[in-house]
């Protein structure tokens, strides 16, 4: 919105047409945002008693986190959305994943207002909120399909060579969508690990964005040129401000938790954002700590099932799922679990820009 008004009007600022200068610009907003409307909702949240209710299977460290305001998750899209309406240019790319984040936010924010307010334990009901993720799925998808955004996808490690869904791009752009909103719902489970994991993604798939939108940088690193999705690259610089600013109240001891008005906005954007660059194939190495944390939880279930129906008696492949509760069960302190977490989704962040060269 600004870039359109200063061009417009003062076609000789030619800084507010360069991506970059605006990508950085995004992210000093956000955290700007973030720091000025940080406090007044935490007070407000507080105020009305919007605590947290810690479930009596979490570990004990955790039960000294009961009331801890939560919906925190407003912080993250205001810090999030204003940004990206800002300093980018609104193309569908950018328009899509703005419908993404905010759907998925309201959807978490239904879940949060039954389990807070209305003390409804289990808040929304799971398949309700399944309805939720795939309606959303496939709105996204059909809408993709309309703008002719093609069905193809980048293969990692191979060059030239591209994978096309055909039938299934709906059904994976459903899988992608409600599979990423869901892993980062499972992973925010401690003081600023979803945070920190969520702008370590966000600069990768920043980079993707800025790299496939450029002619110039697609043909050198053999990948497909899509043209305008380097808009991506405010959205992704303003998640990462967005981040960054609610760090600044999440990090240990928490003042506020995101709840599910953040996480299942946050994972929903992730995957959009990987489906748009076409790099859905990516998503679970950028996103690997995700990943794992919604693969722990699946092998828990799914031993713990198994274990009963075959043997009569139930048992656990680890001693807490997801995952990162297993690590402070087994003596990690919250900080050292975070801290892990995050050097693991750096690495793997690392490693999935280096399958750009190894090709």
């Amino acid at each position: 919105m600004i870039t359109y008004l200063l061009t417009k009007y003062f076609p000789g600022i030619f800084m507010f047409g360069n991506v970059t200068f605006r990508a950085g610009m995004a992210t000093i907003t956000a955290l700007i945002i973030s720091f000025v409307i940080g406090p007044k909702i935490i007070r407000l949240l507080r105020k009305n008693q919007i605590g947290e209710s810690i479930k009596s299977y979490a570990p004990k460290t955790h039960q000294a986190k009961s009331g801890t305001p939560t919906m925190g998750g407003f912080i993250i899209l205001f810090s999030l959305l204003v940004p990206t309406i800002l300093w980018a240019k609104l193309n569908y790319f950018v328009w899509l994943i703005i419908v993404a984040t905010a759907w998925m936010g309201i959807v978490g924010y239904i879940d949060d207002y039954l389990k807070v307010i209305r003390k409804k334990k289990k808040g929304l009901i799971a398949r309700y909120k399944l309805v939720g993720q795939i309606s959303l799925g496939l709105f996204f998808g059909i809408a993709l399909l309309w703008f002719d955004f093609g069905t193809s996808t980048t293969i990692p490690f191979f060059k030239n060579l591209n994978l096309d869904w055909e039938y299934f791009f709906i059904p994976m752009v459903i899988l992608v969508i409600t599979g990423s909103s869901n892993a980062v719902n499972l992973t925010d489970g401690l003081d600023g690990l979803v945070a920190g994991l969520i702008g370590i993604c966000a600069v990768i798939f920043g980079l993707m964005a800025y790299v496939g939108g450029r002619s110039d940088f697609s043909e050198y690193l053999l990948i497909q040129h899509i043209p305008g999705v380097d808009e991506l690259a405010v959205f992704a610089t303003a998640m990462l401000g967005a981040g960054l600013g609610f760090l600044w109240f999440n990090s240990k001891p928490a003042s506020v938790f995101m709840g599910d008005t953040g996480s299942l906005a946050l994972g929903s954007a992730l995957g959009a954002m990987a489906i748009l660059v076409k790099k859905e194939l990516l998503l679970p190495l950028v996103g690997g700590v995700f990943f794992i944390e919604a693969l722990s939880v699946i092998l828990q279930v799914g031993f713990f099932k198994y274990s009963k129906r075959k043997k009569g008696i139930a048992k656990r492949l680890f001693k807490m799922a997801p995952i990162h509760h297993h690590f402070e069960l087994s003596g990690w302190d919250e900080n050292k679990v975070v801290t892990r977490f995050w050097i693991i989704g750096l690495l793997l962040g690392l490693i999935a820009m280096v399958t750009f060269k190894v090709r």
